[in-house]
């Protein structure tokens, strides 16, 4: 899929009836005046959560507007399995959105922001509502950049005890740490189910979670001889393991 995606409220089968669909507002706006597609030119629309349709540029109407004609019929992509997804402790800075957004890039199903002891960002009140925000609309825009129709979760920040319990219902759980006697690259892999991996802050992950998140059945892994930022071990494991699970075949 290589015509740019455009992200519309609904996309049920009767929301693009009468041979032409009008994608205006922000969308239209990116369309017109940014991407500046003119007639002729293919683009997808999807809702973000798995229905999509291709329609063909009839028209670029003023600075905003753009009419498509020549839509399909809406098609709905299925999730992948097994699902993947990353518990991204809270990074300092705009470390975080670089995260969410290479992270969207690789094809994570689901990912939990983590406020665990050791980070020094911590989400409250407006600011944190604020941050989680800029994680949704990063995973949202870098979801159209990648050309998903799918686009991953961002959940409300976890505790430590919110985690551990969703590990404890994972098919396979792991945490990244120095501490793994195996590479995450030899880890057997469930073929169903959800995979849920755990990404620690720059200050590592605490013995005390670790104890925790082992009694919910997780174990630490490693990935290799070097160190990975933060904002950056989750998107280089989430690869390591898209490969092996065959969802990159």
């Amino acid at each position: 899929m290589t015509a740019p995606v455009f992200v519309v409220d609904s996309l049920a089968p009767g929301d693009l009836s009468g041979g032409q669909y009008v994608l205006d507002g922000p969308e239209g706006r990116h369309a017109v005046s940014v991407k500046r597609l003119r007639p002729g030119e293919g683009v997808v629309l999807t809702d973000g959560r798995g229905r999509w349709a291709e329609g063909v540029v009839r028209a670029a109407e003023g600075k905003d507007r753009l009419v498509l004609a020549e839509l399909d019929p809406v098609h709905e992509e299925q999730p992948e399995l097994p699902r993947i997804t990353v518990v991204q402790a809270l990074p300092k800075g705009d470390r975080g959105e670089l995260a969410v957004e290479t992270l969207t890039e690789v094809g994570v199903d689901a990912i939990v922001p983590w406020a665990a002891s050791r980070c020094i960002t911590q989400w409250k009140g407006e600011r944190g509502l604020k941050a989680l925000g800029k994680w949704r609309a990063t995973a949202r825009e870098a979801g159209k950049q990648s050309r998903r129709v799918r686009f991953p979760d961002v959940a409300d920040a976890a505790t430590s005890k919110q985690v551990a319990s969703l590990l404890a219902d994972a098919a396979f759980a792991a945490v990244l740490h120095e501490s793994g006697d195996a590479p995450l690259s030899a880890a057997e892999l469930p073929s169903s189910g959800d995979i849920v991996l755990v990404v620690g802050p720059e200050g590592g992950v605490s013995p005390d979670e670790l104890a925790l998140f082992a009694e919910a059945g997780a174990h630490p892994y490693r990935l290799g001889r070097s160190v990975l930022r933060t904002s950056t071990a989750g998107t280089a494991a989430t690869a390591a393991l898209l490969t092996r699970t065959g969802r990159w075949s």
